[in-house]
């Protein structure tokens, strides 16, 4: 059974990067989905959910500057939200589109929340995939613990092995471990590698930084949104998203759904049932 088909595109964007998408093809009467991935991730991340909804509509998956296919920057500083946003709307021009839905997996969704502030037209919807305008320290400290740290593995058990340590509150069986694998590292000969630049490491905070700063304010961010058809999904064990955030922002955006989905933590994969039917929906929403 094949696959939705997609073209890759190379795009080049301001600084003169040239960076890397998926277009999967779709019915074109229906919104476009952009989906954006989490931080060290890249356009794999998405192919779960597009195995189960491609061809109902046009869907774009992104990888960032220094993710998947595309350029490494430079500069490490350039590794940014303003600028990965900015990256992000000039494959949207490139592509001819001016409305999409976003589907925002973790710095996804700090991205679309990023896009609302300067282009509230440019967005049909927004799904936040395990992410909020609050982020949870203990989430933070557990990415700033693996990131940026070169990893070798000789086989893909021990690529599976490394996630199992870094993601607790996920059941998985040992074929979705392994499929999950190599959504995350990319095949060199036979062998995982990490697919992004290792200089992420160098802008984020150190874990002394997460514990002593304040938190950025995101919620005005996220207040843009309040007329537009909106859902979050949380993992059930996550550590990046709180209950009492999703309760935040149901309290604020009336036009916004959330769904808890079983036996995930940061981030859920899109293909859960509870996903799919929360995905579903909002699109139903979203083309109204």
């Amino acid at each position: 059974m094949t696959g939705p088909q997609f073209r890759g595109i190379r795009f080049t964007v301001a600084d003169g990067l040239n960076l890397h998408a998926r277009d999967y093809e779709g019915d074109t009467t229906r919104q476009p989905v952009l989906c954006l991935s989490g931080l060290t991730r890249n356009r794999r991340d998405f192919e779960p959910l597009v195995a189960h909804i491609g061809g109902s509509r046009r869907i774009i998956a992104m990888d960032y500057r220094g993710r998947g296919q595309s350029d490494y920057a430079p500069d490490p500083k350039t590794y940014r939200v303003d600028v990965e946003t900015s990256d992000a709307m000039a494959l949207l021009d490139q592509l001819g589109i001016e409305r999409a839905a976003i589907i925002g997996t973790s710095r996804g969704g700090l991205i679309a929340m990023a896009m609302a502030a300067r282009a509230l037209d440019r967005l049909a919807g927004v799904l936040f995939n395990d992410i909020g305008p609050a982020i949870e320290r203990a989430g933070l400290l557990r990415i700033r613990s693996y990131l940026g740290k070169a990893a070798h593995f000789d086989s893909w058990d021990d690529a599976v092995g490394a996630l199992k340590r870094t993601h607790a509150g996920f059941t998985l069986s040992e074929e979705q471990w392994l499929a999950y694998a190599r959504r995350v590292y990319r095949d060199e000969n036979g062998l995982p590698h990490i697919d992004y630049d290792l200089r992420l490491g160098e802008i984020f905070p150190s874990a002394q930084e997460i514990e002593n700063s304040a938190a950025p304010d995101l919620w005005p961010l996220f207040d843009q949104l309040k007329q537009v058809p909106c859902a979050v999904l949380r993992g059930e064990h996550s550590d990046l998203l709180s209950e009492a955030t999703v309760a935040e922002m149901a309290r604020r955006h009336a036009n916004l759904t959330t769904t808890t989905v079983k036996n995930r933590g940061h981030v859920p994969f899109l293909d859960e049932p509870e996903s799919l039917a929360a995905v579903q929906e909002w699109l139903a929403r979203v083309d109204r």
